[in-house]
């Protein structure tokens, strides 16, 4: 690895840093992620396009392609359940980055639905390095290059590091997620208790109780039943049944 690329390497990431410590929402997740997609492209050698595939709602769904032709092949991975991302998302060696060095021929048996689709597509080469970190997310970057044998390993090494950083931005972002739910969470029922207090003269743990109670006889979660009491209250402190009548 040249000096140059170990520059060119270190700037991006440290760019990537500085704009991850900024970012709070999620549209800025997503606009640091496409960063990072960009960012890796660029450095990584003879890397010509790149993505990320993320899991979501049982799919393999594809993110900030750096085009359409490489979404398209991303998604044809997910139809067929083969490919490089695939194989990086399910079942990645201890590395964490599946390297198809040749479609077209030597790698070609290893993903046979797929391979042909990539080399039409004017794509030999295709490095997919896993994004997941926490058994949550489960997320893949991909890096695509039109030429056969182009990912030595200072470029699988690079490739390895916005993995890394990558990884890192989705598990904060992951976990701030189920974080703000709790907080989310704990103020609703909160609140439930609140009413329930005022309504019933009970204290906070007879109103708790409550809320148990009609979570377990209705089957449903505590937060549910909660946000129905709230979603039932009007400001002059009646309250309504289930069928909306007021007692």
């Amino acid at each position: 690895m040249t000096s140059g690329h170990h520059d060119h390497l270190v700037a991006s990431l440290r760019t990537a840093a500085q704009d991850l410590a900024q970012r709070r929402s999620v549209r800025d997740l997503e606009q640091t992620l496409e960063q990072i997609v960009a960012s890796a492209v660029a450095t990584v050698p003879a890397v010509d396009a790149g993505s990320i595939s993320i899991t979501e709602h049982g799919r393999i769904e594809t993110r900030h392609p750096t085009s359409e032709g490489i979404r398209k092949l991303d998604e044809r991975q997910s139809e067929l359940n083969e490919g490089p991302c695939i194989t990086a998302i399910e079942d990645p060696p201890e590395t964490g980055t599946v390297v198809a060095q040749d479609l077209a021929r030597a790698d070609a048996d290893r993903w046979p639905r797929f391979a042909p689709y990539a080399a039409e597509a004017g794509y030999r080469a295709l490095m997919s390095t896993q994004l997941s970190v926490d058994g949550g997310v489960r997320a893949a970057l991909n890096l695509y290059s039109a030429e056969p044998e182009a990912f030595d390993d200072d470029a699988q090494t690079l490739a390895g590091l916005f993995g890394i950083q990558a990884s890192m931005l989705l598990y904060g972002a992951n976990t701030a997620t189920h974080l703000q739910r709790a907080v989310d969470s704990r103020d609703l029922i909160g609140q439930a208790k609140g009413l329930l207090r005022e309504r019933f003269k009970v204290d906070d743990e007879g109103a708790f109780q409550m809320l148990v109670k009609s979570s377990q006889e209705t089957n449903m979660k505590l937060t549910a039943v909660a946000q129905w009491l709230l979603d039932n209250a009007d400001t002059s402190g009646s309250r309504r049944d289930a069928g909306g009548s007021r007692r």
